[in-house]
Order: structure tokens, then sequence, then C-alpha cells
């Protein structure tokens, strides 16, 4: 997908104002509310956008603890395993990687003993060889693509 300065312009309103309206950004941008719509339709169909729903965070449920699991998973064994994490409330988020690792795991749990435990539920999972952990101890930035929205070599990185 194509994307110009007026799709620009809209996400980064969505982004730094999210709960605002699609008439006030129409208004805020100068064109008409039909025009906004359209755009907003067109960038979520084409998975620019990808959600809506409000970020919680983990913590909020008791879970201090935040790991990264890397998973050395035996050939053939990445579809199977990806499902069985996906049984595991605390395994919230899994990448396949390059490097030391096949598969990297985004984990919370509520305490060092329950991390033991969710690890102990990983490398039981059949495909799994070996973990391996690190655990976070602050997060010193969180989760974002403002920034990458704003920067001004946005338009030469588009992507058709």
């Amino acid at each position: 997908m194509q994307l110009d300065e007026l799709d620009r312009s809209l996400l980064v309103l969505l982004l730094e104002n999210p709960r605002g309206g699609l008439r006030e950004h129409a208004r805020t941008l100068g064109i008409a509310r039909g025009t906004v719509a359209s755009r907003f339709l067109r960038l979520q169909e084409s998975g620019v956008i990808t959600g809506f729903g409000p970020r919680v965070s983990p913590r909020a449920f008791g879970y201090s603890m935040l790991a990264f699991v890397h998973l050395d998973l035996t050939q053939g064994y990445l579809d199977s395993v990806v499902e069985n994490l996906a049984d595991i409330p605390e395994v919230v988020e899994a990448y396949t990687v390059t490097g030391g690792g096949d598969l990297l795991c985004h984990v919370v749990a509520r305490n060092p003993e329950e991390l033991e435990v969710v690890l102990q539920r990983m490398i039981a999972v059949p495909g799994v060889q070996r973990t391996s952990s690190q655990v976070a101890l602050t997060q010193r930035i969180p989760f974002r693509v403002l920034p990458l929205v704003k920067n001004d070599k946005w338009s030469a990185g588009r992507s058709s």
C-alpha cells in the first residue's frame, strides 16, 4: 500500500490522540469527515492499523516479572511448538528469530518461582530442545511507533 502525507498526518493524530473521533481529526486536518473515514478504513484493511483496544499492563494483574526466553527447537516442530506455547497464558509474545535460538518469547510471571514453572512448561513442549532466559530489570523505552511515523526519512522508506 502506498502511503502519502495525508495518511501520515492521520496516523500521527491517531497515535497522539487515540480517543479523538474521526470528526475531530477531520477538523484538525482541514478535510471532510468522509475522507478521513475512507482513509481510516483503507489503513485498517491494508494492515497499517492493527488494533484498537487498550494496552493493558501485566503488572496490573501482579505479573511484575518480565523475561525473554530463547528456545532452540527440533527442526520441523516450529508450528506445533507455537500452538502449544499459545496455551501458556504467561507467554505474551513469540517471534521466530535469527542467531542464537529459533524462537524468542516474551514471558511474564508474578515471581521467580512462577517463572520457573512457566519455563518448565515451555521446555516440556514437544520439539523444544532447550531454553535460555533473561529477566528484564527495567523497561527503558516502551513499545512505540509514533517516532517512526514522524521520522523525516518516512517517505523514503514507504512500501508500495
